[in-house]
């Protein structure tokens, strides 16, 4: 990559990375390469950094990316390829996803549980409850796109719903009830917040240029904290609709100071969702290491 090229990114329209890489996307973080980006479901950005940084992208616009928006769930089988960043994603407290029912204290024993992908972080905690606190297995797991999980559950086509995002907001206004938060039972078992997304970056960049991606990603959150309004366009340009409040309710839970650095706390909880579900055999076994930052 030559320092003239832009910066291949891509990232999700959700709020929080939309309020995160604005100044960045946008050239007003100063000394940063300019950024090329594509939005893409965090499902797709998952399968692209499994597939690895060579092999041939589905769509144009996802071909040779450099940097990914990615779920803290996909790591173990990236981790040779990419670094993870410090900084731009997603750990928090209180923010954890939520099991939906139509009708509340449902036993879920034997029923029928849609997820958004077996690939996620959420699906990893989900587990993770589930060996908790159910004396016997699930059922069936359903993949389906999260926006039709809400839809699925009140309609009856399935028995519960893991859900994400902005669902935490809006669930009762589709007349459902919370039989559990994945966050808090994480968070009560272990103390520490709850990761959810990562930002990764291609090894083969060297460990200068990783470096310097991680300035250019904490400065971008730091741009957007001191001017909040300056983001507001390109949040609302790619909210989905998403009311307004509702997105900055999205701001305020899923941007904090993870981050914009990890710190000890973060790495600790990243580490350990991955040994957990490492020893759950729901992914496999990290490197020593795997995790340092170059």
């Amino acid at each position: 990559m030559r320092s003239d090229e832009p910066l291949k990114i891509a990232y999700s329209p959700c709020p929080n990375d939309t309020f995160v890489f604005d100044a960045w996307a946008h050239g007003r973080v100063p000394g940063a390469p300019a950024l090329d980006v594509t939005f893409a479901d965090i499902d797709v950005t998952n399968g692209i950094a499994e597939r690895g940084p060579d092999a041939p992208a589905e769509a144009a616009g996802l071909a040779g990316l450099d940097v990914l928006k990615v779920s803290y769930a996909v790591l173990p089988w990236v981790l040779e390829d990419y670094a993870l960043l410090p900084c731009g994603g997603a750990l928090g407290r209180g923010c954890g996803p939520l099991v939906l029912t139509r009708e509340p204290g449902v036993d879920l024993t034997g029923k029928t549980v849609a997820v958004p992908s077996e690939r996620s972080t959420a699906y990893l905690l989900f587990r993770l409850w589930a060996a908790d606190v159910l004396p016997d297995a699930v059922g069936e797991v359903v993949v389906m796109p999260f926006h039709e999980i809400m839809p699925a559950v009140r309609a009856g086509r399935v028995d519960a719903g893991l859900v994400i995002h902005e669902a935490r907001f809006t669930y009762r206004d589709h007349g459902l009830h919370c039989l559990a938060d994945m966050g808090e039972h994480w968070e009560s078992t272990t103390g520490l917040p709850i990761p959810l997304g990562a930002i990764i970056a291609r090894r083969s960049l060297g460990a200068e240029t990783l470096r310097g991606l991680a300035e250019a990603a904490r400065t971008s959150v730091r741009m957007a904290w001191d001017d909040p309004e300056a983001s507001r366009p390109y949040v609302r340009a790619h909210a989905q609709e998403l009311d307004p409040a509702v997105a900055d309710q999205h701001i305020g839970l899923y941007v904090n100071e993870f981050t914009a650095d990890l710190g000890e706390d973060g790495y600790a909880a990243v580490r350990g969702l991955l040994t957990r579900a490492a020893a759950e055999g729901l992914v496999p076994a990290i490197a020593p290491g795997a995790l340092d930052f170059p």
